[in-house]
Protein backbone atom coordinates (compact mmCIF):
# COMPACT_ATOMS: atom_id res chain seq x y z
CA UNK A 1 0.00 0.00 0.00
CA UNK A 2 2.83 2.64 1.01
CA UNK A 3 4.01 1.95 -2.66
CA UNK A 4 -0.02 3.16 -4.22
CA UNK A 5 0.34 6.04 -1.74
CA UNK A 6 3.15 7.88 -2.84
CA UNK A 7 2.05 7.25 -6.44
CA UNK A 8 -1.22 8.69 -5.43
CA UNK A 9 0.65 11.72 -4.06
CA UNK A 10 2.74 12.12 -7.06
CA UNK A 11 0.39 11.12 -9.95
CA UNK A 12 -2.49 12.34 -8.71
CA UNK A 13 -3.64 8.54 -9.36
CA UNK A 14 -2.86 4.55 -8.78
CA UNK A 15 -4.01 1.33 -9.70
CA UNK A 16 -4.63 -1.44 -7.74
CA UNK A 17 -5.10 -4.81 -8.90
CA UNK A 18 -6.78 -7.99 -7.82
CA UNK A 19 -8.84 -6.20 -5.06
CA UNK A 20 -11.79 -7.87 -5.72
CA UNK A 21 -11.91 -11.60 -6.31
CA UNK A 22 -13.51 -13.01 -9.22
CA UNK A 23 -16.83 -14.69 -7.07
CA UNK A 24 -17.23 -11.61 -5.53
CA UNK A 25 -16.66 -9.47 -9.07
CA UNK A 26 -19.37 -11.62 -10.77
CA UNK A 27 -21.79 -10.76 -8.26
CA UNK A 28 -21.25 -7.65 -8.20
CA UNK A 29 -20.91 -7.05 -12.01
CA UNK A 30 -24.71 -8.86 -11.77
CA UNK A 31 -26.04 -6.51 -9.67
CA UNK A 32 -25.28 -3.38 -11.33
CA UNK A 33 -25.91 -4.34 -14.82
CA UNK A 34 -29.27 -5.81 -13.46
CA UNK A 35 -30.02 -2.27 -11.59
CA UNK A 36 -28.89 -0.77 -14.78
CA UNK A 37 -31.68 -2.84 -16.88
CA UNK A 38 -33.87 -2.39 -14.41
CA UNK A 39 -33.72 1.99 -14.51
CA UNK A 40 -34.41 1.06 -18.66
CA UNK A 41 -37.31 -0.85 -18.36
CA UNK A 42 -38.77 1.79 -15.98
CA UNK A 43 -37.61 4.52 -17.42
CA UNK A 44 -35.25 5.75 -14.92
CA UNK A 45 -32.70 6.81 -16.51
CA UNK A 46 -30.72 10.02 -16.02
CA UNK A 47 -29.47 11.42 -19.27
CA UNK A 48 -28.08 14.76 -20.53
CA UNK A 49 -25.23 14.15 -17.23
CA UNK A 50 -23.41 17.48 -17.50
CA UNK A 51 -19.77 15.75 -17.60
CA UNK A 52 -21.10 13.82 -20.92
CA UNK A 53 -21.02 14.89 -24.59
CA UNK A 54 -24.42 15.22 -25.94
CA UNK A 55 -23.50 11.92 -28.02
CA UNK A 56 -23.28 9.72 -25.12
CA UNK A 57 -27.38 9.81 -24.72
CA UNK A 58 -27.94 6.29 -25.32
CA UNK A 59 -24.85 4.86 -25.67
CA UNK A 60 -23.74 5.00 -21.90
CA UNK A 61 -26.08 5.14 -18.56
CA UNK A 62 -25.67 6.23 -15.58
CA UNK A 63 -27.05 4.54 -12.06
CA UNK A 64 -27.59 6.10 -8.85
CA UNK A 65 -28.17 5.72 -5.28
CA UNK A 66 -26.07 2.24 -5.32
CA UNK A 67 -26.15 1.67 -1.86
CA UNK A 68 -29.77 0.68 -2.03
CA UNK A 69 -29.80 -1.02 -5.08
CA UNK A 70 -27.97 -4.17 -3.68
CA UNK A 71 -25.79 -4.65 -0.36
CA UNK A 72 -23.13 -5.83 -2.08
CA UNK A 73 -22.70 -2.62 -3.14
CA UNK A 74 -22.55 -1.48 0.71
CA UNK A 75 -19.53 -4.14 0.84
CA UNK A 76 -17.42 -1.89 -1.31
CA UNK A 77 -18.16 1.30 0.53
CA UNK A 78 -16.45 0.11 3.11
CA UNK A 79 -14.24 -2.08 1.47
CA UNK A 80 -10.80 -2.31 3.68
CA UNK A 81 -8.48 -1.50 0.09
CA UNK A 82 -10.78 1.80 -0.14
CA UNK A 83 -10.81 3.02 3.50
CA UNK A 84 -6.69 2.28 3.86
CA UNK A 85 -7.11 5.24 1.21
CA UNK A 86 -9.82 7.46 2.75
CA UNK A 87 -8.51 7.90 5.88
CA UNK A 88 -4.68 8.42 4.38
CA UNK A 89 -5.80 11.04 2.07
CA UNK A 90 -8.90 12.88 3.78
CA UNK A 91 -8.11 11.54 7.71
CA UNK A 92 -11.05 10.42 9.55
CA UNK A 93 -14.01 10.91 9.98
CA UNK A 94 -15.15 11.40 5.94
CA UNK A 95 -18.22 11.01 4.43
CA UNK A 96 -19.91 9.24 1.57
CA UNK A 97 -20.67 12.36 -1.04
CA UNK A 98 -22.07 9.29 -3.66
CA UNK A 99 -21.73 6.32 -4.75
CA UNK A 100 -23.00 5.93 -8.78
CA UNK A 101 -21.77 4.09 -11.61
CA UNK A 102 -21.24 4.71 -15.08
CA UNK A 103 -21.88 2.19 -17.74
CA UNK A 104 -19.53 3.26 -20.93
CA UNK A 105 -21.24 1.53 -23.92
CA UNK A 106 -19.82 0.91 -27.44
CA UNK A 107 -19.71 4.04 -28.85
CA UNK A 108 -19.54 6.34 -26.13
CA UNK A 109 -17.72 9.74 -26.82
CA UNK A 110 -15.10 11.39 -24.13
CA UNK A 111 -16.34 13.34 -21.90
CA UNK A 112 -15.37 16.54 -20.35
CA UNK A 113 -12.05 17.07 -18.77
CA UNK A 114 -12.42 18.23 -15.24
CA UNK A 115 -11.62 17.57 -11.46
CA UNK A 116 -13.98 17.20 -9.11
CA UNK A 117 -13.58 19.53 -6.68
CA UNK A 118 -14.63 22.46 -9.19
CA UNK A 119 -17.04 23.80 -6.45
CA UNK A 120 -14.73 25.08 -4.32
CA UNK A 121 -13.76 28.64 -5.29
CA UNK A 122 -10.34 29.65 -6.28
CA UNK A 123 -7.71 29.30 -4.66
CA UNK A 124 -7.86 25.72 -4.52
CA UNK A 125 -6.20 24.45 -0.41
CA UNK A 126 -3.05 22.80 -1.14
CA UNK A 127 -4.86 19.23 0.10
CA UNK A 128 -7.78 17.58 -1.64
CA UNK A 129 -11.14 17.93 -0.24
CA UNK A 130 -12.03 14.44 -1.66
CA UNK A 131 -11.39 10.80 -2.84
CA UNK A 132 -12.59 8.65 -5.66
CA UNK A 133 -12.47 5.39 -5.08
CA UNK A 134 -13.78 3.62 -8.74
CA UNK A 135 -13.97 0.01 -8.99
CA UNK A 136 -13.51 -1.36 -11.99
CA UNK A 137 -16.40 -3.74 -12.56
CA UNK A 138 -15.46 -4.40 -16.44
CA UNK A 139 -11.58 -4.10 -17.29
CA UNK A 140 -10.20 -0.46 -17.83
CA UNK A 141 -9.12 -0.12 -21.64
CA UNK A 142 -7.83 2.53 -23.54
CA UNK A 143 -10.23 1.38 -26.40
CA UNK A 144 -13.51 0.55 -24.08
CA UNK A 145 -13.38 4.06 -22.46
CA UNK A 146 -11.16 4.15 -19.32
CA UNK A 147 -10.84 6.58 -17.53
CA UNK A 148 -8.34 9.25 -19.09
CA UNK A 149 -6.47 11.81 -16.77
CA UNK A 150 -3.55 14.34 -16.74
CA UNK A 151 -1.14 13.16 -14.36
CA UNK A 152 0.14 15.74 -12.14
CA UNK A 153 -2.39 18.03 -12.65
CA UNK A 154 -3.60 17.81 -9.08
CA UNK A 155 -0.49 20.02 -8.11
CA UNK A 156 -1.59 22.60 -10.49
CA UNK A 157 -4.70 23.44 -7.39
CA UNK A 158 -6.90 24.93 -9.88
CA UNK A 159 -9.87 23.52 -12.23
CA UNK A 160 -8.98 22.72 -16.02
CA UNK A 161 -9.93 26.07 -18.31
CA UNK A 162 -12.31 25.88 -21.22
CA UNK A 163 -9.22 25.78 -23.73
CA UNK A 164 -7.76 23.23 -21.79
CA UNK A 165 -10.04 20.79 -22.81
CA UNK A 166 -8.25 18.99 -25.70
CA UNK A 167 -5.09 18.42 -23.53
CA UNK A 168 -3.23 15.36 -24.12
CA UNK A 169 -4.39 12.24 -21.32
CA UNK A 170 -3.38 9.05 -20.53
CA UNK A 171 -5.48 5.94 -19.79
CA UNK A 172 -6.15 4.70 -16.46
CA UNK A 173 -5.73 0.98 -17.68
CA UNK A 174 -6.72 -1.49 -15.52
CA UNK A 175 -8.20 -5.15 -14.97
CA UNK A 176 -11.69 -5.81 -13.98
CA UNK A 177 -11.75 -6.28 -9.88
CA UNK A 178 -9.10 -3.33 -9.62
CA UNK A 179 -9.42 -0.31 -7.46
CA UNK A 180 -8.58 2.55 -9.50
CA UNK A 181 -8.27 5.67 -7.18
CA UNK A 182 -7.68 9.60 -7.92
CA UNK A 183 -7.89 12.45 -5.83
CA UNK A 184 -10.18 15.35 -6.00
CA UNK A 185 -7.92 18.09 -7.83
CA UNK A 186 -6.51 15.49 -10.61
CA UNK A 187 -8.13 16.39 -14.26
CA UNK A 188 -9.64 13.79 -15.91
CA UNK A 189 -12.84 12.78 -18.18
CA UNK A 190 -14.39 10.00 -19.28
CA UNK A 191 -12.87 8.05 -22.24
CA UNK A 192 -14.51 7.51 -25.84
CA UNK A 193 -15.36 3.82 -26.03
CA UNK A 194 -14.36 2.80 -29.73
CA UNK A 195 -14.97 -1.05 -29.27
CA UNK A 196 -17.88 -2.61 -31.27
CA UNK A 197 -19.12 -4.44 -28.85
CA UNK A 198 -17.84 -4.14 -25.29
CA UNK A 199 -19.15 -1.82 -22.11
CA UNK A 200 -16.96 -0.68 -19.28
CA UNK A 201 -18.47 -0.28 -16.27
CA UNK A 202 -17.36 1.02 -13.08
CA UNK A 203 -18.77 1.89 -9.89
CA UNK A 204 -17.52 5.24 -7.95
CA UNK A 205 -17.34 5.49 -4.62
CA UNK A 206 -17.25 9.83 -3.76
CA UNK A 207 -15.95 10.42 -0.56
CA UNK A 208 -15.04 13.97 0.76
CA UNK A 209 -13.97 15.92 3.89
CA UNK A 210 -16.66 16.68 6.57
CA UNK A 211 -17.31 19.73 5.70
CA UNK A 212 -18.78 18.72 2.08
CA UNK A 213 -22.20 18.76 1.58
CA UNK A 214 -23.33 15.13 -0.17
CA UNK A 215 -24.39 14.65 -3.39
CA UNK A 216 -26.75 12.31 -2.85
CA UNK A 217 -29.22 13.17 -0.19
CA UNK A 218 -28.38 9.75 1.70
CA UNK A 219 -31.04 10.97 4.47
CA UNK A 220 -34.12 11.00 1.52
CA UNK A 221 -33.26 8.36 -1.02
CA UNK A 222 -31.27 5.78 1.44
CA UNK A 223 -33.62 2.14 2.47
CA UNK A 224 -34.29 2.53 5.59
CA UNK A 225 -32.42 -0.88 6.34
CA UNK A 226 -29.14 0.12 5.43
CA UNK A 227 -28.49 2.47 7.55
CA UNK A 228 -30.90 -0.52 10.58
CA UNK A 229 -28.02 -2.46 9.96
CA UNK A 230 -25.24 -0.05 8.75
CA UNK A 231 -21.67 -0.46 11.16
CA UNK A 232 -19.91 2.69 12.50
CA UNK A 233 -18.20 2.86 9.56
CA UNK A 234 -20.85 3.40 7.23
CA UNK A 235 -22.43 5.35 9.70
CA UNK A 236 -19.98 7.84 10.02
CA UNK A 237 -19.98 8.09 6.23
CA UNK A 238 -23.42 8.64 5.80
CA UNK A 239 -23.25 11.53 8.36
CA UNK A 240 -25.36 10.06 10.81
CA UNK A 241 -22.27 9.79 13.28
CA UNK A 242 -20.82 13.65 13.39
CA UNK A 243 -18.24 15.25 13.95
CA UNK A 244 -19.26 18.58 14.78
CA UNK A 245 -21.69 19.55 12.30
CA UNK A 246 -24.94 17.75 11.17
CA UNK A 247 -26.14 17.17 15.20
CA UNK A 248 -29.43 17.11 16.59
CA UNK A 249 -29.91 19.05 19.87
CA UNK A 250 -26.09 19.25 19.93
CA UNK A 251 -25.34 15.69 19.68
CA UNK A 252 -24.55 13.48 16.78
CA UNK A 253 -28.19 11.71 15.34
CA UNK A 254 -27.08 8.21 15.73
Amino acid sequence: MEHHFAELAEQGFTVVPGVLQAEQLSRVRDALYRAAAEDRARGREVEDFPLDAPEARGRSQRVWNLLSRDPLFEDLVVHPVALAFVRAVLGWPALLGNFSANLCGPGTPAGMLHADQTFLPEPWPAVPVGLNAAWAIDAFTAESGATRVVPGSHRWNRPARPEEQEMETVAMEAPAGSLVVFESRLWHRTGANVTADRTRAAAFAWYTRTFVRQQENWYLSLRPEVRQYATEEMLTLLGYRTAGFGMVNGRSPA
